[in-house]
């Protein structure tokens, strides 16, 4: 919805409150035109049901507005005398038009100082849970969201199994775009496996300021920008129209941002004609294939002492493929007593890869030797030729079209580009776009697949990895990544686990608690 149509529909809500409500704020002492009033109305009402008065701003929150809005209803109607189950479930089902029915048809007097103590010990654990429940949603969507690194593709930086929480206020809070949707998970309800959201209406994009841009090199969480499956991993033919906000998440590293030229060179990147440097951290790893001096290769030994996976290692008796190695690993694992030969997997410049960004196999591009390429910057303009209609055409379509609300449609016509049917020489682009990739090159779903990432789909920055688990190693303590335990993401050096001093705080929290408990009891 654009966001006329949201006013629209903001005022349209506000007529139903008053034909709702007037006759019920007269009864509490206030005035019928206060029912009326756009916020004004809101905050009177949290007076008349003796409530504070910043669960109005509640309202206003997506996502929480959901929460909150059966809440306020069921307060309206106990501030009038209606407190038993029957009521309870008559508002909430008929989504508050049940006040209408109470508001015309029955005569109620207003409870100026009811108790606001739930009546049960059920009433107290379900407000309870339900207020932990915004708390938690607002600290999730705004602050910080738990993250789990499902693949490989940005190893040895994040391992499989790394439990992350991602930082939202860094790059700026995207707000929600989904109106209603279940509080606390993604676009899938666990266990039953439906879906979380209903895709209309929609909000306006908007993100809060933050107070970091996205740096070159920085790992950045965002959503799919070309996600149609019903859930992360899911990998049916089915496709499934999801918004912005619904998309799965993945995280990657952003080699490039606007206004860069990019190319890959050999599987390296190189922005602006220079080799792209990584941060100390970052570890590139590319596909090896070798020859052997027979076989005896134990694979334990492989991954501990080159970090090869037995997944991601083949061999036979004479010949190898290893996946996943960095080029000190590999240099290493060269002079292994079985190893005749190793050499770096490099796909030539030229060969056609039809599964490469733009996907028309019109360009000689791979995985290994790609580009260059602009990476658009909000603001700037571009001559639009047959190349530009390559490159662009998703954005125009659908990420400054489509998703936006516009209806946007590229076509050609010889060698003049078309847009909606008129001729197009150049384009100017509404906002920035990135370009991400994983560190390991030769196993990494990445913008080399499917293109730019734009803006609004950021999600945030990964800082803090808590927790970490190793499926293939045996044993359970020996699947628990120990020295992962409460490490930085950023920065440089190897990580250094703060695990320790996190249960010394705990411990001295816990002894503390006991001395105040056994202090007020004294």
């Amino acid at each position: 919805m654009a966001l006329t149509e949201w006013l629209i529909f903001f005022l349209v809500l506000q007529v139903i409150h008053f034909l709702g409500t007037w006759k019920l704020y007269t009864k509490a002492g206030r005035k019928a035109w206060e029912a009326i009033v756009p916020i004004y109305n809101a905050v009177v009402l949290t007076k008349i049901i003796n409530r504070p008065w910043w669960w109005v701003i509640l309202l206003f929150i997506p996502v929480i507005n959901v929460i909150m809005l059966p809440v306020i209803w069921v307060e309206t109607i106990r501030s009038f005398g209606r407190n038993s189950t029957t009521d309870t479930i008559l508002v909430v089902v008929t989504l508050g038009f049940y006040i209408f029915y109470i508001n015309y048809a029955q005569d109620v007097t207003y409870i100026e100082n009811r108790s606001l103590k739930p009546r049960t010990s059920t009433g107290e654990w379900i407000s309870s849970i339900l207020f932990a429940v915004v708390a938690a949603t607002i600290v999730h969507t705004y602050f910080m969201q738990p993250y789990t690194i499902p693949t490989g593709s940005l190893e040895r930086t994040l391992l499989v199994g790394d439990f992350l929480f991602v930082s939202k206020f860094h790059y700026g809070a995207r707000t929600p775009m989904t109106a209603v949707s279940f509080p606390m998970v993604h676009d899938t309800i666990p266990l039953v496996k439906t879906k979380s959201y209903v895709s209309k209406p929609q909000y306006p994009y908007f993100r809060l300021p933050g107070f970091q841009k996205i740096k070159r090199n920085d790992i950045v969480v965002f959503s799919w920008p070309i996600d149609t499956v019903r859930f992360f991993r899911d990998r049916s033919k089915k496709s499934y129209y999801k918004p912005i906000d619904k998309k799965s998440n993945y995280v990657k590293r952003c080699v490039g941002i606007p206004g860069d030229s990019l190319s890959v060179v050999d599987g390296f990147v190189h922005i602006n004609g220079k080799q792209n440097v990584l941060p100390e951290r970052a570890q590139l790893q590319f596909s090896y294939f070798g020859n052997t001096k027979g076989s005896g290769f134990n694979l334990q030994n492989l991954y501990d002492r080159y970090k090869i996976k037995p997944k991601e290692f083949g061999y036979n008796n004479t010949q190898f493929s290893a996946l996943g190695l960095t080029e000190k690993a590999a240099a290493r694992f060269k002079n292994h007593q079985n190893v005749a030969s190793l050499e770096r997997v490099i796909t030539p410049k030229g060969q056609k890869d039809p599964s490469i960004f733009p996907n028309n196999g019109k360009v000689n591009w791979n995985n290994d030797n790609f580009g260059p390429i602009y990476i658009p910057e909000a603001g700037k303009t571009v001559k639009m030729d047959l190349k530009s209609f390559s490159l662009y055409r998703r954005i125009i379509e659908v990420y400054e079209g489509s998703e936006m609300g516009i209806d946007n449609k590229l076509s050609v016509n010889g060698t003049q580009v078309l847009l909606n049917g008129k001729p197009l020489d150049s384009y100017t682009f509404k906002q920035d776009y990135y370009w991400m990739m994983g560190d390991n090159r030769h196993n990494s779903e990445d913008s080399r697949v499917w293109g730019y990432v734009p803006a609004n789909h950021v999600v945030g920055k990964p800082v803090f990895v808590w927790f970490s688990w190793d499926s293939n190693a045996k044993g359970l303590l020996n699947k628990i990544r120990w020295d992962r335990m409460f490490t930085t993401v950023g920065g440089s050096g190897e990580p250094v686990s703060y695990f320790k001093y996190f249960l010394i705080l705990l411990a001295g929290w816990i002894i503390y608690n006991q001395y105040r408990k056994r202090k007020k009891g004294a």
